[in-house]
């Protein structure tokens, strides 16, 4: 047990710090390119505030769940443990969400007569500062009224289960509560994935079937290098793969504390650790797919 407890310890070190590092960077490298355009692309903008959602999770839940596993437990008292996890699921809501509205422009993109996209700039930023301002503000209020639901409930018999985070413990939610938060943040989130997964499925099509369209031409002039459809296709498919293992593992397991009154000591750090790993290592995978090194140098 001890060989596994260090083992814990270093992977949720490994992970918080890889995350800080890829994500600020990434961040930090896009508010470069701003300073020196003075203007930042649609995509670039999403991403931007993907960068944001994935470093609000990596510090609100990769730091406590770290400092827990060196031995620093329970040093959050209700309120700040409640600001903690509101943090937590406005990030992870926020970044599923861009990142569907990431593959969704992405199709619009390839495909602009099909969305009326086509020479319209103007039409695409309005749309993606829309749709981001949408996202924030949405999530924020819906969280928001799940933080403040347990503070007018608190004299209820109902709510004596208790929820142990190794950081802090919580009284639980009753059982409307929990529909309710299934109804407003889990159908959603099913939602988007389910969007993704088509957008990204549309992309590859329309890049497969340019591909034969062209590939008389590159051909007939001896190109033998990978095609730029290729390399998008593939960029398209780690990051969706990606994505849907790390959400879909850490979407079950979350189910199955929220559902079990005994949690064992694997389940506890296992399902933090899956939460992790898309924040921690999506921004690596951004920057090969978007090339920012490559605009910046």
């Amino acid at each position: 047990m001890d060989f596994w407890i260090l083992a814990i310890r270093i992977i949720f070190l490994s992970q918080t710090t890889i995350g800080i590092l890829g994500n600020f960077s990434l961040m930090f490298c896009y508010l470069v390119l701003y300073c020196r355009e003075c203007t930042l692309k649609p995509t670039d903008l999403i991403l931007v505030h993907l960068m944001t959602a994935n470093a609000m999770v990596i510090l609100s839940l990769g730091v406590p769940h770290t400092m827990t596993a060196f031995g620093l437990l329970r040093f959050l008292n209700d309120l700040e443990c409640r600001m903690v996890i509101y943090i937590q699921t406005v990030g992870r809501s926020v970044s599923i969400g861009t990142t569907c509205l990431l593959s969704v422009f992405q199709v619009m993109t390839l495909r602009p007569r099909e969305f009326c996209w086509k020479d319209n700039k103007v039409k695409a930023e309005n749309f993606i500062g829309c749709s981001i301002f949408f996202l924030w503000g949405l999530y924020m209020l819906i969280h928001f009224i799940f933080f403040v639901y347990p503070f007018i409930k608190l004299n209820s018999k109902n709510m004596t289960r208790k929820r142990d985070f190794g950081y802090c413990s919580i009284v639980g939610s009753d059982e409307i509560s929990n529909l309710l938060y299934a109804a407003m943040v889990v159908c959603p989130e099913v939602f988007f994935s389910v969007c993704i997964v088509l957008s990204s499925g549309s992309m590859i099509v329309t890049l497969y079937r340019h591909k034969k369209r062209v590939q008389h031409i590159r051909s007939s002039h001896g190109y033998d290098r990978t095609s730029p459809e290729s390399r998008a296709t593939q960029n398209i498919l780690v990051l969706v793969s990606t994505f849907l293992a790390f959400y879909s593992l850490s979407s079950i397991l979350r189910g199955y504390i929220a559902l079990l009154y005994n949690h064992n000591w694997w389940l506890v750090n296992i399902t933090p650790l899956t939460s992790l790993c898309f924040p921690s290592f999506g921004p690596f995978i951004l920057m090969n797919c978007c090339s920012i090194v490559y605009r910046l140098t």
